[in-house]
């Protein structure tokens, strides 16, 4: 992964960790439930935003650089995974 977009997914899961945390809180303090499932609903977006990213530099690179080596197969059955997991 390129060091800038490691450092973005890496501030990305921090703030991740920080607001689980707050709905750990809420959801201990018995907070009203629409208010705590808006919160999560905005962990679910970062997570999505991270795994964006993540995605993004993997094909700009590990794609790119797996088919330069001639490892099309492994490569095309990585991603092929990775899309058969996406829509379980």
């Amino acid at each position: 992964m390129q060091p800038e977009k490691q450092q973005d997914v890496l501030k990305r899961l921090a703030f991740i960790e920080g607001h689980l945390q707050g709905v750990r809180r809420m959801i201990e303090e018995d907070k009203y439930c629409v208010d705590v499932l808006k919160q999560t609903f905005a962990v679910r977006r970062a997570i999505e935003k991270m795994e964006q990213l993540m995605l993004d530099g993997h094909l700009h690179n590990c794609v790119v650089e797996g088919i330069k080596d001639g490892r099309d197969d492994q490569v095309i059955d990585e991603l092929l995974d990775l899309y058969e997991l996406a829509n379980r």
